[in-house]
């Protein structure tokens, strides 16, 4: 029986994994849970899969939990705070950790699980985003394993030889085509999308998601994000990756070979499908999804997208061209500008124009070690929130 690590258990990929891993109890054990500040959503957990260890991001809601744990008669150690997180990345008894911290905030203990050797189930982009260069070279050095939970890289993953590993070229691989579903915001009149609330952004039309990463969605950041995750999981150049719009969201992405075959990987749109691929790799397990019914579906479209419409996916291809620290500036003002759109501070076609001009603003320098990334890191955030105050004076808003 393997032990599980989930690294943010109360959001929408952490109930997701317990789902599954609570049709396989024979097979997995749950030894360590985290959560930011839910303390309700942990403490149901923690009474269903009883835990080791339970992880808050702070002291005050870490003293809630136990407090509700101890009238419950349950057992479980309470920690907090980042190195709380760490710990439970890198217990012994975890054979397997789930990254699904959303943010720069899932970095550090996704890092730590690597340095454990652990196999990291990847469903925080920015742990490639931010320090995927560092990230890969630690991942060599401990002889950890990368499996990708992103819908779009774990169906690439599935449709690469030996998953991926070594070079595109050796493999006979052409191309990598990341599909993306558009958003909610796919037909949206352009004039109109300046504005858009909130709300309206939060409603994609296939996948239940997290409100940033929904968001992230609408503007197709989340795809430029991925496609600097493929960069780093795949080996694989800019020029190299293609964004197809693919609205039914049925198709999660193909590889392109160089004697014109295509293999696609197609299922409902069901995060638990990659969280059961990626569990039991190389082995399959059940997922609680629903089979897919070709004859409902019956039509899959697909389109080029525009760069109009979506300019946050052209600044993600130039930050893989920039190199160095330009992805981790890029994540960063992209947090600051939807954390304000999301708190109706900043209007939705202004996220994109903050971030390009705090890449304007701070200079592209080579990775040195990860205490340069992290200062970067923060001084694109102060920078973002300078640039985004500026533009909210000039708009009008708030």
């Amino acid at each position: 029986m393997k032990g599980i690590t989930v690294l943010g258990s109360t959001g929408s990929i952490g109930v997701s994994t317990l789902d599954v891993l609570a049709r396989h109890g024979d097979k997995y054990r749950v030894v360590a849970l985290t959560a930011n500040r839910d303390v309700e959503g942990m403490l149901l957990q923690c009474e269903q899969f009883r835990p080791e260890i339970a992880v808050m991001a702070d002291a005050n809601a870490a003293n809630r939990l136990a407090k509700g744990l101890s009238d419950r008669d349950i057992t479980t150690e309470v920690l907090s705070g980042l190195r709380g997180l760490e710990i439970a990345a890198s217990m012994p008894a975890a054979h397997i950790v789930m990254a699904a911290i959303v943010g720069a905030a899932g970095l550090l203990p996704a890092l730590a699980a690597v340095r454990a050797g652990k196999r990291l189930l990847l469903a925080n982009k920015e742990a490639l985003v931010v320090a995927g260069s560092l990230f890969m070279k630690e991942v060599a050095a401990h002889g950890a394993e990368i499996l990708p939970i992103d819908s779009e890289h774990n169906a690439v993953f599935q449709c690469l030889p030996t998953g991926g590993d070594g070079d595109l070229v050796s493999g006979g691989v052409k191309r990598i085509l990341l599909t993306a579903s558009g958003g909610p915001f796919l037909t949206t009149p352009l004039e109109q999308l300046a504005t858009v609330t909130p709300a309206q952004a939060c409603a994609h039309p296939n996948w239940e998601m997290g409100r940033k990463i929904s968001v992230d969605s609408a503007t197709m950041m989340n795809k430029g994000l991925e496609v600097i995750e493929a960069h780093w999981l795949f080996h694989a150049k800019a020029e190299e990756i293609e964004v197809v719009l693919h609205p039914q969201s049925i198709i999660h992405s193909m590889v392109e070979y160089v004697d014109g075959s295509v293999l696609a990987q197609l299922g409902n749109p069901d995060m638990r499908t990659p969280i059961a691929h990626a569990l039991a790799w190389p082995q399959r397990i059940s997922s609680g999804v629903d089979s897919l019914n070709l004859f409902e579906v019956a039509q899959l479209d697909f389109e080029q997208p525009d760069l109009r419409r979506y300019p946050c996916l052209e600044l993600a291809y130039q930050a893989i061209q920039a190199g160095g620290t330009a992805s981790v500036v890029l994540n960063a003002a992209n947090e600051v500008a939807v954390d304000a759109f999301l708190s109706q501070r900043l209007a939705f076609t202004e996220i994109a124009r903050v971030v390009d001009e705090t890449l304007q603003r701070l200079p592209v320098q080579s990775v040195e070690d990860l205490d340069t990334l992290l200062a970067i890191d923060g001084e694109g955030r102060a920078i973002a929130e300078q640039v985004m105050q500026n533009r909210v004076l000039s708009s009008g808003i708030g």
